[in-house]
């Protein structure tokens, strides 16, 4: 679950902290959040090198049905209940948002745009939750609301600037990926989808299916000869970004307080930016530079203040 533009609330969960002595569990909170810290900034900038090479929407699809079929045999193979087939259904639209809306077109932009500023525009995923929050009746604080207009702001700042405006159809593409994650989020907490681990393997093999056909659709075809870029890039995403990360954050979701699980929110867009320059030669325009502050000011505002 990474270079997309995930969020509080993805996946819902086994509720309950895990049994850990407190040292030990100091340790396991350092380590799972430097995982969601490094490993999530980090998968921005292998995305662009993947899709290079790689069709975005196929590379999408092997990624997720590859990482959820592992998570299926991890969780199974602990016990898991199995989701029923109602859970399964209701998967398809929960993983199509995430990991179709949230990832495959992050890597669609990511064809034309760089790494740095896709994490910048898909930190604003809390701020959309924070609106739809108030569509559905729950009263924003004038905190949030500030930061909803704070990252608004430097968005915009992103769209005027060089890189998008050049591309005008990869910066739609881009600033609806965090409309789908937050909407597939919501649902994610609403529906009855399977628990704990269970969600993330179906809700990813769902999504990897729906990428697969929606590639098919649009006559990707995965190349005859992969290069070695395409291929670590894809096994890092699918192990250290996908299972790895998820796992990761998932513990911190059940083991601390909401506000420390997604404190990554604010922590990968100027991480992002700085291993799109400094690994990929990517150039950092002055957009990027007077966006990044903005939108990391405002998911403190909106993550920060949100009851732990």
């Amino acid at each position: 679950m990474a270079a997309t533009c995930q969020g509080r609330g993805a996946v819902t969960p086994a509720a309950g902290p895990l049994s850990v002595p407190e040292p030990d569990r100091r340790v396991a909170t350092i380590a799972a959040l430097a995982a969601v810290y490094v490993i999530w900034s980090s998968t921005y900038l292998v995305m662009r090198i993947a899709v290079e090479t790689l069709p975005p929407m196929l590379m999408g699809a092997i990624r997720f049905t590859v990482a959820g079929a592992l998570l299926f045999g991890f969780a199974a193979a602990r016990g898991a209940p199995r989701p029923t087939a109602r859970q399964w259904l209701l998967a398809l639209p929960v993983g199509a948002l995430l990991f179709v809306g949230g990832n495959g077109l992050v890597a669609m932009a990511e064809t034309e745009v760089s790494s740095g500023i896709a994490a910048v525009v898909c930190a604003t995923m809390p701020l959309w939750m924070a609106v739809f929050a108030a569509i559905s009746g729950e009263r924003p604080t004038g905190r949030e609301w500030i930061g909803v207009g704070l990252g608004l702001a430097g968005v915009a700042v992103l769209v005027a600037g060089a890189e998008l405006s050049a591309a005008p159809v990869a910066a739609a593409v881009l600033c609806a990926s965090p409309l789908a994650w937050a909407l597939g989020s919501i649902l994610a907490r609403r529906l009855p989808v399977a628990g704990g681990i269970m969600a993330a393997a179906s809700q990813q093999l769902a999504g990897g299916i729906a990428l697969a056909v929606i590639g098919l659709a649009r006559g990707e075809r995965l190349p005859a000869t992969w290069t070695f870029d395409a291929v670590w890039s894809l096994a890092y995403l699918i192990v250290l970004g996908s299972v790895i990360g998820f796992t990761a954050y998932s513990w911190l979701l059940r083991n601390t307080r909401p506000a420390l699980a997604t404190s990554y929110a604010f922590v990968n867009p100027p991480l992002a930016v700085l291993a799109g320059a400094a690994l990929g030669a990517e150039q950092v325009g002055g957009a990027t530079l007077a966006a990044t502050p903005l939108v990391v000011a405002a998911v403190v505002l909106v993550v920060g203040g949100k009851k732990s």
